[in-house]
């Protein structure tokens, strides 16, 4: 799914007001997760915290009028991307959210899609690019064990 630049902005304003209420003031707070709703119909996307408390909101347009295989496949990969740009940015870094907590996709039911991003020190999300040729590398390293 390609989205204009202008869509692309309003998601990242949107997760921004969002995260706005745990910039580093305070004590930590301590979140699980945020939630990402995206609902085609409506074109909406709406940030919630733990308690279904709604942290920001945005209309992409362009999701009104999507025609693709799977939405919620295409989104997963499109708010992953943007996760992914603001960590690296340094956007994430500064919050008063205690770790480990997670950004998810969520559906209309709330139901858990897809974990987005993981904000934890410690822990890397496995996806398949990092699995990619993983089964043949382990294959062949009990090939050569064995015949030692």
């Amino acid at each position: 799914m390609k989205l204009s630049q202008t869509s692309l902005s309003h998601i990242e304003e949107a997760i921004r007001k969002a995260i706005a209420k745990y910039s580093c003031q305070g004590d930590p707070t301590i979140v699980t997760d945020i939630h990402l709703q995206a609902d085609q119909g409506s074109g909406e996307l709406t940030i919630f915290d733990d308690d279904d408390e709604e942290l920001g909101n945005a209309t992409i347009e362009e999701w009104l009028t999507y025609d693709g295989p799977d939405f919620y496949t295409d989104i997963e990969h499109l708010l992953t991307s943007v996760l992914n740009n603001m960590k690296n940015a340094g956007e994430l870094d500064q919050l008063s959210i205690v770790k480990p907590y997670s950004f998810v996709l969520v559906d209309e039911e709330k139901e858990t899609i897809a974990e987005l991003l993981l904000m934890d020190d410690d822990t890397l999300l496995v996806n398949d690019e990092l699995l990619k040729g993983l089964d043949k590398e382990l294959d062949d390293f009990l090939k050569n064990l064995l015949e030692k």
